[in-house]
């Protein structure tokens, strides 16, 4: 399959760079670094997954977070009186 990949000039000479550092062409080395990204990414998309599996993923995500030590936010810095200012009231 060929595929055609537009890039910005910038991006074009630091992958040609790494490419000729590494002795291989450009081809080569796209090709290794997108069969290396597809084998580290060897788990189901969200959109593969059952709902059951969605949820159990979206609570380990969630529980993920229970080391941030952030503190609440106060009552009055989510009042609707803080969050719109008197512009937006006008509209």
């Amino acid at each position: 399959m060929a595929i055609l990949l537009e890039l910005e000039p910038e991006i074009e000479s630091r992958l040609m760079a790494q490419a000729a550092a590494m002795g291989i062409s450009v081809e080569a080395l796209l090709k290794t670094v997108v069969e290396s990204l597809l084998a580290t990414s060897s788990q189901p998309t969200p959109l593969t997954l059952s709902p059951t599996e969605r949820a159990e993923r979206f609570v380990n995500w969630a529980r993920s977070h229970s080391e941030i030590k952030a503190p609440p936010l106060s009552d009055e810095a989510i009042s609707r009186e803080s969050i719109y200012t008197r512009e937006d009231e006008m509209l």
